[in-house]
């Protein structure tokens, strides 16, 4: 069963943030820190990933960044912060 994702990445803590959307996470994280792509990532050096969802459908993915971008600043920070206080980059951790 494929899995999508939910992320966020940053510049540094209470950084500049980017939501995004993907089915997969190590791969669109490395174009991210690797500046592969052109844009608002590429832009801002958003290369720290801080937070992280896995949802089982592309449509409740899409539902779920959609809404998070809505979102207050305040509550996109009390989301990171309640998995990941110190916005350490998880990457390294994503092929554990």
């Amino acid at each position: 069963m494929k899995s999508f994702f939910v992320y966020m990445v940053t510049n540094r803590k209470h950084g500049t943030l980017y939501i995004g959307v993907t089915s997969n996470l190590p791969k669109r994280i490395h174009e991210h820190r690797s500046n592969a792509v052109e844009g608002f990532t590429k832009q801002y050096s958003l290369h720290r990933l801080v937070y992280f969802e896995k949802l089982d459908d592309a449509e409740n993915a899409i539902l779920r960044e959609k809404r998070i971008k809505e979102w207050k600043r305040a509550w996109k920070v009390q989301l990171i912060e309640k998995e990941n206080p110190e916005w350490n980059d998880l990457f390294p951790t994503l092929n554990r």
